[in-house]
């Protein structure tokens, strides 16, 4: 079973975001969504977490068309970590993390605490159990929400049951640490097999590390799809980008690229 967009054309505004892109995600793999800013990347992440309907083209989870599942349905197969969560209540780090079990109404106190404790200890956030959620800093705020996604993304699961993670610019905000802690997480998460996750990135080799498939997209279409060899080219990156760019392969790290700024 996969998550995946189909042709895909919306427009806002009037103005026509996506145009005709595709994309699945599969359990055990990591995707990386890259493109200049105004690319449609965040757009193809709300239409793939059903927050916007696509004018043409279609959504499907596994055989079933995602805008016919019920929101609770959906929300028990997929999180999403948005672009800038909001929150204005007053809550305790572990009350914002415990939301990511509220789709599991069936899961027992204990076991909700259990998530939470993992889930903050995986995101780097344990220290902060008892702080006020507002009182932190943006980063901080950033991967309590990861943690928040982690407990929606374990619970309530059977072996096997697939299930998708979508972040957009989840390392936006972070220290260098954490950007490679938090992607590493989502990684290890994707690579136990059952997990599909989908990322929205503008470091380019962020991406080369931690990501198994590229979409680069450009002006709402997509340009250029596959591995990070495939996608990460010179041409493809002026293209997109219009920059000058040399990719080479990785000093320290084996099979993987570094992108190098002219």
């Amino acid at each position: 079973m996969m998550l995946a967009a189909e042709n895909l054309t919306l427009a806002r505004g009037g103005n026509r975001i996506l145009d005709q892109v595709s994309l699945a995600l599969r359990p055990g793999e990591v995707v990386g969504l890259l493109g200049a800013n105004g690319a449609g990347k965040s757009t193809l992440l709300g239409a793939l977490s059903s927050e916007l309907a696509p004018d043409a083209g279609r959504v499907r989870l596994g055989e079933a068309d995602l805008t016919r599942l019920p929101h609770r349905q959906q929300a028990r197969r997929r999180a999403v970590l948005p672009q800038k969560p909001g929150l204005t209540f007053d809550l305790d780090v572990s009350e914002v993390v415990a939301m990511g079990a509220y789709p599991f109404p069936e899961l027992s106190p204990a076991g909700v605490d259990a998530l939470v404790g993992q889930a903050l200890e995986r995101a780097d956030v344990a220290h902060l159990r008892a702080r006020r959620y507002p009182e932190l800093s943006g980063g901080e705020q950033q991967r309590v929400q990861f943690a928040r996604v982690l407990v929606q993304c374990s619970a309530g699961r059977t072996p096997g049951e697939p299930r998708y993670l979508l972040l957009d610019e989840p390392t936006a905000s972070l220290d260098p640490k954490h950007q490679g802690d938090l992607l590493r997480t989502a990684a290890e998460l994707a690579h136990a097999g059952d997990t599909g996750v989908l990322v929205i990135l503008h470091d380019m080799n962020l991406a080369a590390r931690w990501c198994d498939r590229l979409l680069l997209l450009c002006a709402g279409r997509a340009i250029a799809a596959g591995t990070p060899a495939e996608v990460l080219t010179p041409g493809n990156l002026y293209l997109a980008y219009g920059i000058d760019a040399q990719v080479i392969a990785h000093p320290l790290q084996a099979g993987r690229l570094l992108v190098v700024m002219a």
